[in-house]
């Protein structure tokens, strides 16, 4: 029995230590994060009277955030290669990045300070200028929390990475909270993102020094690689997730400008964001996609049949979903939201559907960055560039407004699968990223 016990015992040990158990707790996390963040959105929905400004500054802050998600995978990667140097040489390389990220943080504000109304008005928040002026400071934060955790992918500290993922939400949830209760509003909300940023920069970068102290190779730590040389690496995923982060948010943005009146921009924008479910059912379908792709394509093998699967798994969960938002949307959004931000539930379907499409949209890009293609950003960026304009143009009744979402997403879906199914790719390596919730 005693036998038995041990081994039982090893084997947990080992599980706890596998690569499988790494990948659970930081999915893990990241569900985690998810769900705190859905819990800010019923909080702040409830207690900021202008939402659909809150939301669309969010909206502003999701796009703004795309070049951390990209870095961050960039980072884990070149840091498990050893590219970044190596215990203090690692840490080296991270402070010099730190530096010119205060220097182009600090520029980066007094230029959003001195454009803060045209900001406003741009994001379609004129009312609320210095919220806006914070967009793209906060931006930059993530960047440098992203580089961090990064490093800590790339040195097998998943438990900090996920910590760090749980406890960002949760800050910016009592922070934003706070703030606003105290009576900035609106502002105060928003300014919780930037000081959970803040105050997870500083954790990871606490487990980071902890975990690479005496430890260097060269006798004397040195930075191995620039920043702007990371970033001229990547280029490829950043365009790849703004393409990709326009067609999610920028609705929300466009709602405000053409929407008549606070109170049904507000409702239409709780309505977009329980909409937006199925786009974390793709990016958990792209774990998958990914690797799996990267496999056959190196074996020469069909890559295509991968992405269809992948598709599937987002149809299958979209049926229940849409079957929902079809027969109850305005009590799922009454008892999500409450009564008065239920008066766009006319506009849950259409933009369910809408958001399912973008997901499969989200699968095509992913498995062309997986195949090393480029030019199809063109294409698919020509359309995230149109869809304001054409919003802009669209109704100013909620369905109507969401009946143009579906059809944008839906060009942009038919663009994406032609040119990810035009051919058979084999051989070489596939890279591809996979980008985190703010």
């Amino acid at each position: 029995m005693s036998a038995l016990r041990a081994k039982y015992d090893n084997a947990l040990v080992a599980l706890r230590g596998s690569d499988t158990a790494k990948a659970a707790s930081l999915a893990g996390a990241m569900i985690a994060n998810n769900v705190i963040a859905l819990g800010s959105t019923f909080v702040f929905a409830r207690l900021i009277g202008d939402y659909g400004a809150l939301a669309a500054l969010i909206a502003y802050l999701l796009i703004l955030t795309v070049a951390g998600q990209a870095l961050q995978v960039a980072t884990a990667r070149e840091g498990v290669l050893g590219h970044l140097g190596v215990g203090e040489d690692l840490m080296a390389t991270i402070v010099r990045w730190t530096k010119s990220m205060v220097v182009v943080t600090g520029v980066v504000t007094v230029v959003s300070i001195a454009l803060r109304h045209p900001i406003a008005d741009l994001v379609g928040v004129k009312h609320f200028a210095w919220a806006a002026a914070f967009g793209l400071p906060a931006g930059c934060l993530y960047l440098e929390l992203s580089l961090l955790r990064g490093a800590l992918q790339g040195i097998g500290d998943y438990r900090s990475v996920g910590m760090s993922l749980v406890f960002e939400q949760g800050s910016r949830l009592v922070l934003g909270t706070v703030l606003a209760v105290a009576g900035l509003n609106l502002t105060g909300a928003y300014l919780g993102s930037l000081l959970s940023y803040v105050a997870m920069s500083v954790y990871c970068a606490f487990q980071l020094r902890n975990q690479t102290v005496g430890t260097s190779t060269m006798g004397v730590a040195k930075a191995a690689l620039g920043l702007w040389s990371h970033v001229k690496r990547a280029w490829a995923p950043i365009v790849g997730l703004a393409v990709i982060a326009v067609l999610q948010n920028i609705d929300l943005i466009a709602a405000k400008h053409r929407l008549p009146g606070t109170h049904l921009q507000s409702a239409y924008a709780a309505t977009a964001v329980a909409a937006k479910v199925l786009i974390w059912v793709a990016m958990g379908a792209s774990f998958y996609l990914v690797p799996e792709v990267s496999r056959r394509r190196a074996a020469g093998e069909d890559t295509r049949g991968v992405l269809l699967r992948a598709l599937g798994i987002v149809l299958v969960c979209a049926i229940p979903v849409l079957l929902i938002f079809a027969v109850a949307a305005h009590p799922l959004l009454a008892i999500a939201f409450s009564h008065k931000r239920a008066s766009a539930s006319s506009s849950l379907l259409p933009l369910g559907a809408a958001f399912t499409v973008l997901a499969a949209t989200y699968l095509a890009v992913q498995y062309m960055l997986a195949l090393k293609r480029t030019w199809f950003l063109i294409a698919i960026g020509v359309i995230a560039a149109a869809e304001p304009v054409v919003l802009l143009q669209a109704s100013r009744k909620p369905s109507g407004f969401a009946a143009v979402v579906l059809a944008v997403q839906a060009v942009g879906a038919a663009v994406a699968f032609t040119l990810a199914l035009r051919g058979h790719t084999t051989a070489g390596t596939a890279t591809a990223v996979n980008p985190e919730p703010a």
